[in-house]
């Protein structure tokens, strides 16, 4: 990887990228790497993790690897650690992990519940008051949600899953009203179906399936998502806070899929 940066005022700045282990994530953190960013990377995958992290060092990015689950105070403050240990602060935050499975509201019982709403808007709350508190006392800091079309359109069977992206969006908000006076803005950005890496003859079907639903015609790519992140934490996004991005080639922006009339 060679540094392109498209957002040169993001060279040097320190950033931490939740589930950083595969899929969006990876793709986020490639994106900021390329900008010149130094990153702390984190997730409950050791394995994958670890070995993504050594592909970006090789590449030269500065960045370090933390295995956590940030759902918990203990996994949220050795991620925040790390980051001012290695880079001596935090200047971008981008909260991507989340539990995707869930169920359909009829077979939503109270651990259901608690393993997707719950977990996935307390993965966002226990590093984001820690990092936000920091950035109070630094004066400046940008926060990014990684949301989903969920949190404003219903999935069938991921009830617990929409409803923490749509607490996600709201959370957003309200963090970046309460947070601007400090100099810090929040914003989330919402993908829409995004491939997550090859897939064999069966996946590939599918992804083509749900390409033929998006008025672009294909779905993201994690880099699509990346770039995303980069405008909105860079200062070409400066008089930007308090929005949800959808990142979704028109899929919420349709009434109807194609080849259907109302």
């Amino acid at each position: 990887m060679k540094i392109r940066a498209r957002f040169p005022d993001l060279l040097g700045k320190a950033a931490i990228v939740s589930g950083a282990s595969r899929g969006i994530g990876c793709g986020i953190a490639e994106f900021l790497g390329r900008q010149g960013m130094r990153l702390t990377l984190a997730a409950r995958t050791a394995e994958d993790g670890e070995a993504f992290a050594r592909k970006l060092r090789d590449d030269g990015v500065a960045c370090v690897w933390v295995t956590a689950d940030m759902s918990t105070k203990d996994g949220a403050r050795a991620v925040f650690d790390t980051a001012l240990q290695h880079f001596g602060g935090v200047d971008v935050l981008v909260n991507n992990a989340a539990r995707l499975r869930s169920k359909d509201f009829l077979n939503l019982d109270e651990e259901e519940y608690r393993l997707s709403f719950e977990l996935n808007v307390r993965i966002v709350y226990e590093i984001s008051q820690l990092v936000a508190h920091h950035m109070v006392e630094r004066g400046s800091g940008c926060i990014i949600n990684i949301s989903s079309v969920g949190g404003l359109r219903g999935h069938r069977g991921l009830a617990g899953y929409d409803a923490s992206k749509g607490a996600m969006d709201a959370l957003t908000r309200s963090m970046a009203v309460d947070l601007a006076p400090h100099g810090i803005r929040v914003n989330a950005v919402a993908p829409g179906a995004t491939r997550r890496g090859p897939g064999d003859a069966k996946m590939e079907e599918r992804y083509k399936q749900a390409a033929a639903g998006i008025p672009l015609a294909r779905l993201a790519r994690p880099e699509d998502v990346g770039a995303a992140v980069a405008f909105l934490a860079s200062d070409a996004g400066g008089y930007i806070t308090g929005q949800v991005l959808y990142v979704d080639g028109g899929l919420t922006a349709q009434l109807t899929p194609p080849g259907i009339r109302i």
